[in-house]
């Protein structure tokens, strides 16, 4: 029988693909547009679209009431990430923030895994983690986004916050997948629990310019793409691989971004940056390829 696990991971890179897109896309938002409201609005519609898709799979879910613990801790993770992400970004700096942040978020897993399911994590993981984690900060440094922000203190703590909501609706997703309901189902539930407190919130606080045509079609996407389509994506990898090795194999997704950033926007990458991308690309090989496969490549590289 082959292994399921290269389809699996292959929707994981492809949700990162799609995340990726997300920075690119609110480059171009309205003049004036919030970055924590385009997190919401992201969050908060595209939790919509997920529970309008699936709609059938998430009311046998929500009817399931073994499956609330983890849809309110999952939710909690969903709604915790957008609004500690984007402040982290202003206080911390923005390499601070987005390095802590992403970076943190397959550690957290990997320490819910351990704590939850007493599955320790891999040495061979924590080395594919730490070369990834190693190339993001690289990326966001020759970002020229590196200058400390005006709470670095207080930035640091939110972007761990982002990091372990990040980590929380992971784990929780996974759990629910875990004991046989639909990844779709699940996914889209933990985002609609997410959506029933971010939307108020981003109603309360008011959209601005995000409520022209403009920010109408922005929002649209980045609730249908990088939002909807990804975890539908990340939900289907949920099913073989562990939140901690999807959440690792996700920073794939600041690769994506400044790729696109070099087409679209025109930047220029500095030798840092093309190292980053090489460090992130070599992570997410360790991470990918079977233990076999690499046994079988050293044997190989013994006989030459």
């Amino acid at each position: 029988m082959s292994d399921p696990r290269p389809r699996h991971t292959a929707a994981v890179l492809a949700a990162a693909v799609l995340w990726g897109t997300t920075g690119t896309v609110a480059h171009f938002a309205p003049e004036g547009s919030s970055p924590l409201l385009i997190g919401m609005a992201t969050f908060g519609f595209g939790g919509l679209v997920l529970a309008v898709i699936s709609w059938r799979a998430v009311a046998r879910v929500l009817r399931d009431r073994r499956a609330w613990g983890w849809l309110l801790a999952g939710g909690a993770g969903a709604v915790l990430y957008p609004t500690a992400y984007y402040p982290a970004m202003d206080l911390a700096g923005v390499a601070v923030g987005n390095v802590l942040a992403l970076g943190s978020g397959p550690i957290f897993a990997a320490a819910l895994e351990w704590a939850l399911d007493r599955r320790r994590p891999t040495v061979r993981w924590g080395i594919a983690t730490a070369i990834a984690a190693v190339g993001v900060a690289a990326l966001a440094v020759a970002s020229g986004e590196s200058t400390t922000g005006t709470n670095p203190i207080a930035g640091i703590l939110l972007a761990l916050a982002a990091g372990v909501g990040y980590a929380l609706y992971s784990y929780s997703g996974a759990r629910l997948i875990a004991g046989g309901r639909s990844s779709q189902g699940s996914m889209a539930a933990v985002f609609l629990v997410g959506s029933a407190v971010m939307l108020p919130l981003f109603l309360l606080l008011g959209p601005g310019p995000l409520a022209s045509g403009h920010g109408a079609l922005t929002v649209a996407y980045l609730a249908l793409v990088p939002m909807a389509a990804s975890y539908l994506l990340f939900g289907f990898a949920l099913r073989a691989l562990t939140a901690s090795t999807a959440t690792t194999l996700a920073l794939a997704e600041p690769v994506v971004a400044t790729l696109l950033a070099v087409v679209v926007v025109q930047e220029r990458l500095s030798a840092l940056a093309w190292a980053g991308l090489a460090a992130v690309a070599v992570g997410i090989v360790l991470v990918s390829v079977p233990a076999r496969g690499l046994g079988a490549l050293r044997a190989r590289m013994r006989v030459r």
